[in-house]
């Protein structure tokens, strides 16, 4: 069985991560999106909250072979633990490329687990802080998140 994990804060969920998702299980069976903790940032929204945010946007969008889990810990030793064939992470430009590309390569180095990039396209824009700056503007973000998420953060 091929297994995904796209992990992130995702605080909140954007429509770009809709699309890395949407894309990602049109390639795995099972496509795991991993809410973790960021130490550098402070989270908005509650995990758990998000995550059953991030469920109903599956359901609306049928996505039957997605999961969602809140973990704590390294991401690699959560993938290895959920038996994890590769992770998948969104890329908008070249900046995140070069970021991305380090994660990767200490993750295949720690885990033996690669990384597969899935491109925004035209969603590069879109970044769960640009929402989040938008929401704190009080400005329109309904182009930019999921019903679900709009629901929970509105």
């Amino acid at each position: 069985m091929k297994i995904c994990f796209y992990a992130g804060s995702f605080d909140p969920f954007t429509i770009g991560h809709l699309h890395v998702v949407r894309n990602a299980s049109m390639i795995y069976d099972k496509v795991i999106v991993g809410i973790g903790t960021n130490e550098e940032k402070i989270r908005s929204f509650d995990k758990e909250k998000m995550k059953q945010a991030i469920l109903e946007t599956m359901i609306e969008e049928n996505l039957t072979n997605v999961e969602v889990i809140v973990y704590e810990g390294y991401t690699v030793d959560i993938a290895k633990k959920l038996g994890v064939t590769h992770f998948i992470r969104g890329i908008r430009n070249g900046k995140d490329y070069e970021y991305e590309k380090k994660v990767a390569n200490y993750n295949l180095e720690h885990s033996g687990i690669r990384t597969l990039y899935i491109g925004a396209e035209e969603y590069e824009k879109i970044s769960s802080t640009y929402v989040r700056n938008l929401i704190e503007e009080k400005k329109e973000v309904d182009l930019y998140i999921p019903n679900p998420v709009k629901k929970l953060i509105i």
